[in-house]
């Protein structure tokens, strides 16, 4: 037994370094490509322009044009540009006292709390951030208002929009961002109940269209647990679906929003833009949510693996103390008490750094949900077991979230004489562990088991030699 365990860390360790070496410099080059996206031709993921698949790797920093200063934005995304983030998801008009509270250098958004007045010196912040996260190869997904303020329920003191103010806000932002790298996201945490208020929305959407004008991506943040296709799956402007499947509970297989949405017709690709936050309360909206009962980063990798295999083009990570960009000294929400500025280096953070680098060292555009190859093992609960296979059957993943034994059906795979990999989502580290002849049926075991050990095994063949 202490052979094997000094035989898995010799492997653990070799190929962790080699697996990260690998990607690094395609990651420092990224800022060098042209920043423009487009929905690719099978409208199950993202591209850019030039046609290379668009891996979304997210970060929830809602108040990061708000609350930041231009050198602490500068720490913030140079961060997150090293550890492989690709969207940063900001709202421009934020949640927290939005339309009362100065930014940084003391301006509000807007004058009289009019869409229609936008404050210059607030808006030449925002161009600052959205600059300099392009200069690091970045998008910024971004919100142009949190759902507060165009929501219509009697007794809405804080609501500014109209259909007619929201089409000239989404005109001016849209106008003012054209050429910039920025990827639209509506509704900030909140549906439409009504038709008016679907209505604004519609409008916002209009104006950013530009008559046709503009060809950035546009899709709708719901509040959760909810999904985009409930409201505006058919509207010609949604380009994808975001789904929230929000912060209520561990074990929760968030991958089942990716496959009612991959069911949809006409097809379109589909996002988690919200999951369990690393470090909030777990069910902090339910009564006698207890304070310190709180996800961590393996609830937070669970739902990265189970959406990623379930169909998503990619995942958006959220750390409670960052969406908020919480410090010492400010007002405590959902148990927040890390400063952002230490908590981007929790360990959920370079756990989604493991996720891309996995997945872009693959072609993951190409899986496809494949529950049916899953013959024995947990379908359900905390432990379940989750399958994708490429397209051209050359490769496939399955994710086991508890290192549970699993059974497969091999036969849809293409070629024979497969190479069979473990990966170790906390560690980001990779060994082959069998080389031979596929068999229709197969038994996998992960190499530990229990909560926190979660694995995903890699099968992947090649055309037999001539």
């Amino acid at each position: 037994m202490r052979g094997f365990i000094y035989f898995y860390l010799l492997f653990f360790f070799l190929s962790f370094s080699a697996f990260s070496q690998e990607k690094e410099n395609n990651w420092s080059n990224q800022s060098g490509r042209e920043l423009k996206l487009r929905i690719s031709d099978s409208n199950r993921y993202i591209e850019y322009i030039d046609g290379k698949p668009f891996f979304w790797l997210g970060d929830t920093a809602w108040e990061l044009f708000h609350k930041l200063t231009r050198e602490e934005a500068d720490r913030y995304l140079e961060d997150r540009a090293k550890k492989g983030f690709t969207v940063i998801q900001a709202v421009i008009i934020a949640e927290l006292d939005g339309l009362t509270r100065p930014n940084a250098y003391g301006n509000l958004p807007l004058v009289n709390k009019n869409p229609n007045q936008p404050v210059e010196e607030y808006f030449e912040h925002v161009d600052y951030i959205v600059d300099k996260a392009a200069s690091l190869g970045m998008f910024i997904g971004m919100l142009p208002s949190w759902g507060y303020y165009w929501k219509t329920n009697p007794g809405n003191d804080i609501r500014i929009f109209t259909q007619e103010n929201a089409r000239k806000y989404g005109e001016f932002l849209a106008n003012r961002y054209l050429d910039k790298p920025v990827i639209w996201i509506l509704g900030g945490d909140s549906n439409p109940e009504n038709d008016e208020e679907l209505a604004i929305i519609e409008a916002l959407a209009k104006g950013l269209r530009l008559n046709g004008r503009n060809s950035q991506l546009l899709t709708f943040h719901p509040r959760g647990p909810g999904r985009s296709s409930d409201y505006f799956h058919n509207s010609e402007w949604l380009d994808f679906n975001m789904f929230q499947s929000s912060h209520a509970a561990k074990g929760f297989d968030n991958g089942i929003f990716a496959e009612l949405d991959r069911k949809l017709s006409p097809a379109k690709p589909t996002i988690d833009g919200e999951p369990r936050y690393e470090q909030i309360i777990t069910g902090f909206y339910y009564q006698g949510a207890h304070p310190m009962v709180r996800f961590t980063n393996y609830d937070s990798r669970t739902a990265a693996y189970w959406s990623m295999l379930a169909g998503a083009f990619g995942h958006t990570y959220g750390n409670n103390n960052i969406w908020q960009m919480w410090s010492e000294g400010e007002k405590n929400i959902v148990g927040a008490d890390i400063p952002w500025y230490e908590a981007i280096n929790h360990p959920g953070a370079y756990e989604m750094t493991h996720l891309r680098k996995l997945f872009e060292s693959r072609d993951w555009e190409k899986l496809e949900p494949a529950q049916h190859l899953i013959i024995d093992g947990p379908l359900n609960g905390p432990s379940k077991i989750r399958a994708a296979i490429a397209s051209d059957k050359s490769f496939m993943m399955v994710y086991s979230p508890k290192g549970e034994p699993f059974t497969l059906a091999l036969d849809s795979l293409a070629h024979n004489h497969p190479t069979e990999t473990w990966f170790d989502p906390r560690y980001g580290s990779d060994f082959v562990f069998r080389q031979g002849i596929t068999l229709s049926v197969k038994t996998f075991t992960p190499p530990t088991s229990g909560e926190g050990n979660d694995w995903v095994l890699i099968i992947e063949t090649k055309p037999e030699e001539q």
